[in-house]
């Protein structure tokens, strides 16, 4: 793996540390939950044969520290924190841009707040879920899952989203896990299972773990609760692109990007894998993802 050329971009309310591969025209990777800029180690490197490459970790997120641990989060500082980026890394001309889960939602603020600024844009499984017919129940969702988390404590709250998210936003009961239900990856798991990884891989799993109240508690609720411009995303689909994983239907997360393809009367794209591919399939991942820039 190609060791990236690491910075530090001071923004309002917190001081971001992204890394650079590569050469060629700028390709920014906007990471969704806890991952920061690690989630992309295993695309990054091809994906820098061709493109510069800057991924980061978002405010809050690992070597992202907020100035105020406990400032309320939302998706316009964080697509503008993007933006401070894009100016950073290329001042004179317009990025490619990706995101991932709560990522691709501040891409798509992006894109429709600084089009100019964003040449493609791959949006993979934003949960705009305001934009379904049936939002009031995912805001049940959202609402039972910070009650659990405030009455019972972080694990049984992301068991609720979990399942949540799995069934679509169903109601379900947060101390039942399913089979079915998204896992967080290997390294995210208890104690005694960290304990079995290589040492690089405990310490990414020591700061997922570290990061998830932050999540679950201010990212998810605000992020979720937003609502894209979809009048302004038409006038700009020429240059959108949304995906889904192709084992995610049924799934709350591919729901969102399948209504605005259809919405928009876009093609919907299938990566590999479901909401966590880039993790699970990361080579044909990231081979779609290219491909998705030149379709």
């Amino acid at each position: 793996m190609t060791t990236p050329t690491t910075g530090s971009l001071r923004v309002p309310g917190s001081t971001l540390h992204y890394e650079v591969r590569g050469r060629g025209p700028l390709l920014l990777l906007i990471p969704g939950g806890t991952g920061g800029a690690a989630a992309f180690d295993g695309v990054a490197d091809d994906l820098a044969a061709e493109y510069t490459v800057a991924t980061y970790d978002p405010r809050g997120i690992h070597r992202s520290p907020l100035d105020d641990a406990e400032a309320g989060q939302r998706v316009s500082e964080h697509a503008d924190d993007a933006l401070r980026l894009l100016d950073r890394l290329s001042p004179g001309e317009p990025a490619r841009v990706f995101g991932t889960s709560s990522g691709a939602i501040a891409a798509l603020h992006l894109l429709t707040a600084r089009p100019e600024r964003v040449a493609r844009l791959v949006a993979h499984e934003p949960p705009v879920v305001e934009v379904l017919p049936d939002a009031a129940e995912h805001r049940a969702l959202l609402a039972r899952v910070q009650e659990t988390l405030r009455t019972q404590g972080l694990m049984p709250a992301m068991a609720a989203f979990a399942a949540g998210l799995t069934k679509g936003g169903e109601t379900a009961d947060p101390q039942a896990e399913p089979e079915s239900a998204p896992k967080a990856e290997p390294s995210a798991g208890p104690g005694t299972e960290r304990l079995l990884l290589p040492p690089q891989a405990a310490a990414r799993a020591e700061q997922t773990m570290a990061d998830l109240p932050y999540f679950v508690g201010r990212i998810v609720p605000r992020f979720m609760a937003y609502t894209p411009d979809t009048d302004r995303l038409a006038a700009l689909s020429d240059r959108l692109v949304l995906a889904c994983g192709q084992d995610s239907r049924g799934e709350l997360p591919y729901r969102p990007a399948a209504f605005l393809a259809e919405r928009l009367g876009k093609e919907l794209h299938h990566f590999p894998g479901g909401h966590t591919g880039l993790t699970t399939h990361p080579a044909a991942f990231g081979e779609a993802l290219r491909k998705a820039f030149h379709a």
